[in-house]
């Protein structure tokens, strides 16, 4: 059988993932700070971007090419998320010549035709940049900047004393060497060796540098690590070392072994207890800078009639415009090679814009569902959910389900019991003992947490019990289910919560 070259014609379908598509999925699945660090590299990159905010206490420019074809207003990236406005279909395509609308319109851009600024046309706002520099001049004077913990080591080590330069050069590399936690994941024979020095030099500087504040760092175990916080403190006897070479069986919960190997009595284990508790086992973490505060995409709020209303933070998304004074000069000064990319970036500006704006419809659609289901909760609390699930949100709003999923990733909602992350509110569906009696697994889970903080000090809830407290509540529940949801909440079974009341005790 011989093949014969031919020309033949298919039909098929395929799904092209364009650039503008891939951006709008990318916005929509950015959390608020990634969106905020995608907006900085943008407007660093593209000159016709800039921030509504930037530029609100100055006097207009010139009017943005959407002014120019008439409407009223710039085209924000704000404007569009509250106002639910975006360029018409039938606006003028980016690739217009604008040098004739520049000389009918009469830019005011305090330049003249060559490009020499025009005399006395920018008193006012050279007087509030400056007035602005001033008074952000003083306050970063006044605002001491945050120290990191590598500054601090850093300067311990300098204000040590009995160091040379070879000492200080090697401690130097040791901070370097910290993981997040504050320890050393290489020992110190293979640090020694990098350096080309003495594994006794090295050692020396570390247990001189463990002592630094925060102390505990430069540990190679969490042993090491405790003691070296023991030592400071002065505690660290021969029972109290004893206690900390026998973590692994403190973690099991293994107290009268423990108590036995330690030679004390009940009442000085349960201090050493207590007072091992007390240390830090991450002393890095105390040099790590403070987490940026949560910002809420979405507010639910109360209206008059009872119900709740969701609306859009706007504080949550960057407001953006587009420059058209830049954008109608370059297009009627510059060079056709100005012109290019002129309108490359006009277009990536407007697509940026427009993926935000729909980022936070889409949020406002999707939150106003899910108060919408679960607005008893804000009533009630975790007792108060219902179940919920991507499809059933879908069906409502008309989206598909991979755009919720992405919409609710990472996304915040202030409510009067705190910012909750939306996928919060997403949970399974539990069958009662009574048809169309249903419960959520998160509401069940928190039952489940209140019955053991609430259980009698003398006594401790097994799993068993538990089930059957459930069942007189309507809940029918197996006892493995039970398990889960407790190992899921991070709670110890019966017996080794008995055995930690009794030391305690």
């Amino acid at each position: 059988m011989t093949q014969v070259p031919g020309l033949h014609l298919r039909q098929t379908h395929n799904l092209v993932m364009s650039t503008q598509l891939r951006l709008a999925i990318r916005i929509l699945h950015a959390t608020s700070q990634e969106l905020t660090a995608l907006v900085d590299d943008e407007l660093q990159r593209n000159p016709l971007l800039s921030r509504a905010s930037d530029n609100a206490d100055l006097p207009p420019e010139r009017p943005a090419p959407d002014q120019i074809s008439g409407g009223s207003e710039p085209l924000t990236s704000s404007d569009a998320l509250i106002e639910n406005t975006l360029p018409p279909d039938d606006a003028p395509p980016l690739d217009a010549e604008f040098i004739h609308m520049a000389e009918a319109g009469g830019f005011d851009d305090c330049y003249d035709r060559d490009g020499a600024p025009v005399a006395g046309s920018g008193g006012a706002r050279t007087a509030t940049t400056e007035t602005a520099r001033d008074w952000w001049g003083e306050r970063l004077e006044r605002l001491p900047a945050p120290v990191s913990l590598h500054e601090s080591l850093g300067e311990q080590l300098r204000l040590a004393r009995h160091l040379d330069a070879r000492d200080r050069l090697i401690g130097g590399h040791l901070i370097t060497l910290l993981d997040p936690v504050g320890r050393l994941s290489l020992s110190t024979k293979d640090i020694a060796i990098r350096l080309g020095v003495e594994t006794t030099v090295v050692e020396k500087i570390r247990i001189l540098m463990m002592g630094f504040e925060p102390t505990g760092l430069f540990a190679h175990s969490l042993q090491e690590c405790l003691a070296a916080q023991l030592i400071a403190q002065n505690r660290f006897d021969p029972a109290m070392a004893a206690m900390v070479d026998n973590l692994d069986l403190l973690g099991a919960h293994e107290y009268a072994r423990v108590r036995a190997i330690c030679g004390v009595d009940t009442e000085d284990f349960a201090d050493m207890l207590s007072e091992l508790r007390r240390l830090n086992p991450k002393p890095g973490f105390l040099g790590i800078e403070t987490p940026p505060v949560l910002i809420a995409d979405l507010r639910a709020c109360h209206t008059p009639e009872g119900n709740w209303r969701v609306e859009l933070n706007p504080d949550a998304a960057p407001h953006l415009r587009l420059d058209g004074a830049l954008m109608a000069r370059s297009l009627s000064y510059g060079s056709r090679s100005d012109h290019a990319f002129v309108r490359a970036e006009g277009a990536r500006a407007r697509w940026l814009m427009r993926a935000i704006s729909q980022r936070s419809r889409t949020l406002l659609t999707v939150g106003t569902e899910i108060m919408r289901v679960q607005g008893q909760f804000v009533d009630e609390g975790p007792t108060g959910l219902r179940p919920l699930t991507l499809q059933q949100v879908a069906v409502e709003t008309g989206l598909h389900e991979s755009t919720i999923s992405r919409a609710t990733n990472g996304k915040y909602i202030e409510t009067p019991r705190g910012v909750i992350e939306l996928k919060y509110f997403f949970t399974q569906a539990v069958k009662g003992r009574d048809a169309g009696n249903t419960q959520s697994a998160e509401a069940i889970r928190f039952k489940i947490r209140r019955m053991i903080d609430n259980e009698n000090p003398g006594d401790t809830l097994s799993d068993d019990a538990i089930v059957q407290k459930l069942r007189k509540e309507g809940i029918d529940i197996a006892r493995r289910t039970v398990a889960k949801y407790r190992d899921a909440l991070r709670i110890a079974c019966s017996t080794q919560r008995k055995r930690e009341k009794a030391a305690s005790v």
